[in-house]
């Protein structure tokens, strides 16, 4: 006879076993135009503790729509359906005061910009202590001194500076982590981040992303990181969806999307990637009149008050010629924005020489450099807030060409034509407004315009920081084939090599004003030879996840190589290229006090 064990019974979910939050056929739909359009389309997903989960895609792809409708964050015209689970209870659509409690204190969401998240207004450590004492009893002494700790937790420089501090008093980085140190101010259960490296510099990224891994496995909490940088995705993520047009096409581990992707839209966006490594044998050296020439150019601004001047760019030279494309690259704060900005005549250069097209720049009346302008474009990073919003972009297009005034309306329409034709875009666009395009529509409407007078210089700021890999490729493809037909001289401002790499015949490496190395881009990303440089090459993530732990190991050699060498590297370096010491490596943050 059989004996049934009535002893035995299935042992209980573990802790780790449970998800912290899980997503059933989630949807998201918008009303617009009198009908409901769907914006994401029954998602499923489980996020574990210390798991993390990328949620990957182009632009209107669902991502960042599908994690914000978690808190209710959507706009009044939105629809939430499905089930969204926070430790078994249900959170989709609940009440007001119900989503208030989970916000900040069980999900926190770090944003894409800290300048526009973080109330302008009120200094860092009101607006920490503000989301502690949101949900908690303690007292303002306690709450400020909490504040700190968390200000050290994320590695702040100066933590009792930060603390007094107003947000556009920060650095971009110093920001983030000011962001980052609010969201886990209540020990939240889920970080929400969205796109939270974009608009950093490469060694920047590298140490938010070296914070949150930290952070989480410190805090066993689990991250959704919303991202279109498969680099940042191969160094942080555990598990990947990849969405499109609202819907879920591949999931897996990060190891196995990277390697093995099945969905031809999954294997579009990895080959869309820009590489360190990049090979183009039409690179050539370039002779003629160099079209842009700075010899020993100094740009400096002016003090105020008790503010002494600041020398933003110092002793810098270096040329462009016919048909070159020169990348311009550092961190913030190198001066490579500065001397862009300088080239086309938006800052005056105080000492040395700068010459454009054969004009010295140097102390130029106003008549001429509005005379010289003629034969400078520029592209800026952001081209939707460079573009008129009120005008059709056909008009944006054939306003330098009004303004010139040698041509007449017939002149400007065909013009205006022509230049949609060379950036690839149909000829009826020129009725659209900026608002109606894409990113990369937009983008594209932005190089137009700087070619319309056929400049014999063209200055690109951060032309792709902002765009989707694919978005970006293809903006890339149409800014080298320009290029090679028009054959104007291009200097190239970017913080990331890998798109230098692609795109650049020379590079020009910044740092705090001072130039530190100069080269191919051969020379400069294969064999580089100031410490700036390898720091910065270290730090670029690369869209493979085993490779980019082996990266990050080696990132970690150079900085505790540089480290050991202390002050003796330091003054080679000052006495070398007049650059800034290499800082020092933090020291390990104090563990997390609970509230």
């Amino acid at each position: 006879m059989s004996t049934v064990d009535t002893t035995a019974t299935p042992s209980p979910e573990t802790s780790a076993d449970r998800p912290i939050i899980e997503a059933k056929n989630l949807a998201v739909d918008f009303w617009v135009n009198g009908e409901w359009v769907n914006a994401v389309k029954g998602m499923d997903y489980k996020v574990h503790p210390s798991e993390v989960l990328a949620i990957v895609g182009e632009s209107g792809s669902g991502k960042s729509v599908s994690s914000m409708s978690l808190l209710g964050l959507l706009p009044p015209n939105s629809r939430s359906r499905g089930s969204v689970k926070l430790h078994g209870r249900e959170i989709l659509n609940a009440p007001v005061e119900s989503l208030r409690k989970i916000r900040g204190k069980r999900i926190a969401v770090i944003f894409q910009e800290p300048m526009t998240a973080l109330n302008p207004v009120y200094r860092i450590g009101y607006q920490i202590t503000e989301a502690i004492r949101v949900h908690s009893n303690m007292p303002p002494a306690q709450a400020k001194e909490r504040a700190l700790e968390l200000l050290k937790l994320v590695e702040m420089p100066d933590p009792e500076k930060a603390y007094n501090s107003f947000p556009h008093q920060l650095s971009g980085g110093q920001r983030q982590r000011a962001m980052i140190a609010q969201s886990i101010s209540c020990d939240p259960d889920v970080l929400i981040a969205d796109e939270p490296t974009t608009a950093l510099d490469v060694t920047i990224q590298a140490e938010i992303l070296d914070l949150l891994r930290s952070l989480h496995k410190r805090l066993n909490s689990a991250i959704i990181i919303i991202t279109h940088d498969l680099g940042v995705v191969a160094d942080l993520a555990d598990n990947v969806i990849v969405m499109k047009t609202g819907e879920v096409v591949e999931r897996g581990s990060v190891h196995e999307i990277f390697s093995d992707p099945k969905n031809d839209y999954t294997k579009e966006l990895l080959a869309a990637v820009p590489k360190l490594g990049y090979t183009n044998e039409g690179k050539t050296v370039r002779t003629g009149a160099p079209v842009l020439e700075l010899k020993n150019a100094v740009i400096e601004y002016p003090g105020r008050r008790r503010v002494p001047a600041f020398r933003a760019v110092d002793d810098v030279s270096f040329a462009i010629h016919p048909g070159e494309i020169v990348g311009l690259v550092g961190e913030s704060g190198s001066g490579k924005t500065t001397i862009a900005r300088g080239a086309i005549g938006l800052l005056p250069f105080k000492e040395g020489s700068a010459m454009v097209n054969g004009v010295e720049l140097v102390g130029i009346k106003p008549n001429a450099l509005r005379e010289l302008r003629k034969d400078i474009g520029i592209v800026f990073q952001d081209p939707g807030s460079s573009l008129n919003p009120r005008w059709p972009v056909g008009e944006s297009i054939g306003e330098p060409l009004q303004l010139l005034g040698d041509f007449t309306k017939k002149e400007i329409s065909t013009r205006t034509e022509e230049l949609l034709d060379q950036v690839e875009l149909p000829r009826s666009f020129r009725n659209r407004y900026p608002h109606e395009l894409s990113g990369g529509q937009r983008q594209r409407i932005g190089i137009a315009r700087a070619l319309a007078l056929k400049p014999k210089l063209l200055v690109a700021d951060e032309p792709t920081s902002a765009l989707d890999v694919s978005v970006q490729a293809r903006v890339l493809d149409l800014l080298e084939n320009l290029q090679e037909e028009l054959g104007f001289a291009c200097l190239f401002v970017s913080h990331d090599l890998a798109v230098v790499d692609r795109l650049a015949d020379r590079i020009v490496v910044m740092n705090h004003g001072k130039l530190v190395e100069e080269g191919s881009p051969d020379e400069i990303l294969r064999n580089p030879q100031q410490a700036y440089t390898k720091r910065l090459i270290a730090a670029i993530p690369v869209p493979d996840p085993t490779e980019q732990a082996v990266r990050r190991d080696e990132r970690r050699r150079v900085l505790d190589e540089q480290k050991a060498a202390g002050e003796q590297v330091d003054a080679n370096e000052e006495a070398e290229i007049h650059a800034p010491a290499a800082p020092e490596e933090p020291t390990p943050p104090p563990q997390l006090p609970h509230a």
